[in-house]
């Protein structure tokens, strides 16, 4: 007996199923999940002899069709990466945006989904395509507030923050971003010295380029971060650049020159500062010592006058005395006296000039040998032995001389 003979299982009743009856269960509950209705048990030529045989026909089709809409709804899954955001469009209308993980949407030609990376760093050139040689004369010549012309190539990279807005506000955000870049670079040029931008402030404009781009693309809804300006290359044009240079040379020694003479006016006036404020510290304490000595004088001269009203011959013979000494202590004449036989023979001058110079304790001063001759002679023999004394020295120096 073969396996498909209706009457094998229920002769066997210990044996496998009906694969046959499984099969047709199957296609009615497809048939009747589809709204359709399987054909009745007799056939439309065989008449009575096809009843309660099954119909292998309709159960292949409904196979196939379960089989199609398996395989149609299984291409509704997707991925999406930690970096990647996906966009699910309903018959082309944005719908939702989906996170990282595995994801399903209703198969198409429903829904449709967009993958977008938002960390990848994009990158657009404005006056060069690849290489810096490789120019684009129409975007990378602009003008300055000078009225000069500098050629400019620089690069502009951005990533996505909102991919949703990067997709389906603008047409082309790429391109968007290039003319952006163009017209927030000319913008900033155009109102900067060329000697500003070729040199001191090319990374001030590289900032302000970026701060303006931003704004421009913000404006757009873009959906574009733009997180840094390189400035490649910035130069006159190649027609003016040998002139350009003889220029910059010129000035770069104007520069120099400046400097060395700022330097040198750096260190010659410190100097007659300090010159002069000496010269007026020295001024000041000439006149302070002036001062004093005019005031020390007139005292001395009041003390005197004093004394003098006192004794007058004492106080004229004294200040004769004082006043030899003075002029001898200056000079270096030697004297010598031979006339009156006197024990002082030999006076060395200089040599006691000398020793006038050393230490207190090994100097012999003239007036402190003559002083207190006369001082010891005032308590034995009153002013005339005083008198008598300087008499003595008076009459001994005029014989020298």
């Amino acid at each position: 007996m073969g396996l498909n003979d209706p009457q094998w299982g229920k002769k066997n009743s210990g044996g496998p199923p009906d694969l046959e009856e499984l099969l047709r269960k199957l296609n009615g509950k497809l048939e009747a999940l589809l709204g359709s209705k399987r054909p009745g048990g007799t056939g439309s030529s065989g008449g009575g002899d096809n009843k309660g045989k099954p119909q292998v026909g309709g159960v292949g089709v409904g196979l196939v069709a379960l089989i199609g809409v398996l395989i149609w709804a299984s291409t509704g899954f997707y991925i999406v990466d930690a970096s990647q955001r996906g966009l699910v469009l309903r018959f082309g209308k944005y719908v939702d945006e989906t996170q990282a993980g595995p994801r399903w949407h209703l198969p198409y030609p429903i829904e449709t989904v967009e993958i977008v990376n938002l960390s990848q760093v994009r990158t657009v050139e404005i006056g060069y395509r690849e290489n810096v040689k490789n120019k684009m004369l129409s975007e990378s010549l602009m003008l300055t507030d000078d009225e000069n012309i500098i050629d400019i190539q620089f690069a502009v990279q951005y990533f996505l923050k909102d991919p949703a807005e990067y997709l389906f506000n603008n047409r082309s955000p790429d391109e968007n971003v290039r003319q952006a870049a163009e017209t927030a670079i000319r913008e900033i040029v155009g109102k900067n010295k060329m000697d500003f931008v070729l040199y001191e402030g090319r990374e001030q404009v590289a900032a302000s380029t970026t701060k303006l781009i931003q704004e421009i693309l913000d404006r757009y809804k873009s959906g574009i971060l733009v997180s840094k300006v390189t400035m490649q290359n910035a130069q006159p044009p190649e027609q003016v650049q040998a002139a350009f240079d003889d220029a910059v040379k010129a000035g770069q020694d104007r520069e120099r020159q400046k400097n060395e003479g700022q330097a040198y006016a750096n260190d010659v006036v410190p100097r007659a500062k300090g010159a002069a404020a000496r010269l007026m510290q020295e001024a000041d304490g000439y006149k302070q010592a002036m001062i004093a000595n005019a005031e020390g004088d007139a005292s001395r001269f009041k003390q005197i006058l004093v004394e003098y009203e006192k004794a007058p011959q004492v106080t004229r013979e004294r200040m004769y005395i004082d006043m030899m000494q003075q002029v001898m202590t200056n000079t270096s004449k030697v004297m010598v006296d031979q006339k009156n036989g006197s024990n002082l023979l030999y006076l060395p001058l200089d040599k006691l000039i000398q020793s006038t110079a050393a230490p207190a304790a090994a100097t012999v001063d003239v007036g402190q040998v003559v002083k207190p001759a006369a001082e010891t002679a005032a308590p034995a023999n009153g002013d005339n032995g005083v008198l008598q004394r300087a008499r003595e020295l008076l009459g001994r120096e005029r014989g020298a001389r």
